[in-house]
């Protein structure tokens, strides 16, 4: 149960981090409507589930109690840390264009999906989480890895599903303070996560 409900924890940060996809998704659901953005939003889950079959794919092959296992978990904590540090101090910017675009919801599905798979600081970020949490477990146990990046992708997909659906009542509620605001939030957990990977390495070397 607890290392489920970290996954959730995870996943409602990542869906909040305004990036590309972000703003794609709002600007999208506003567009086109409900049904684009979700489509758009399951192109994003199902690219983001390919990087993190591939990290998992890499992490099994590292034995337990291995001479690297720690060493690659405090690396993938550094980049976390990096990366709430980034989001702390990202600058963002609100510029919804008219689309005249006239694709169809499959098109919104790969526009999504390309949007990730595209982006290869993306596969860095599941990198860093796979090898953390690995780390700090102790190798690759199914029983806690699989539920952990489950609910971290259930979690994500179902609150990019509630933004799409919200997206028209909220635009006018949606700011560059708004924006920024929720960067640093995510930022800030972020780097609880990342300090917290450390610490069960020094201390613990267990999540559960």
């Amino acid at each position: 149960m607890e290392i489920i409900i970290s996954g959730i924890g995870m996943g409602i940060v990542l869906s909040f981090l305004t990036g590309p996809v972000f703003f794609a998704l709002l600007k999208t659901s506003i567009e086109k409507g409900f049904y684009a953005g979700m489509m758009l939003a399951a192109g994003v889950v199902i690219a983001d589930a390919g990087y993190v079959a591939l990290s998992l794919y890499g992490s099994s092959y590292l034995t337990p109690n291995g001479p690297y296992l720690n060493y690659i978990g405090y690396a993938g904590a550094a980049i976390l840390f990096g990366i709430g540090i980034y989001y702390l101090f990202k600058k963002v910017s609100i510029n919804y264009e008219p689309s005249s675009s006239r694709t169809k919801k499959l098109g919104y599905f790969l526009k999504g999906f390309a949007m990730c798979v595209f982006n290869p600081s993306l596969l860095l970020y599941w990198i860093s989480v796979t090898s953390g949490v690995i780390s700090v477990t102790g190798g690759f146990n199914p029983k806690v890895i699989l539920p952990f990046f489950a609910s971290i992708l259930i979690t994500q997909f179902s609150l990019d599903t509630l933004k799409a659906y919200f997206a028209n009542k909220l635009r006018k509620k949606i700011t560059e303070k708004t924006l920024i605001k929720l960067n640093r939030i995510a930022g800030g957990l972020i780097i609880i996560f990342a300090l917290h990977l450390i610490y069960t390495l020094v201390c613990t070397h267990s999540l559960v």
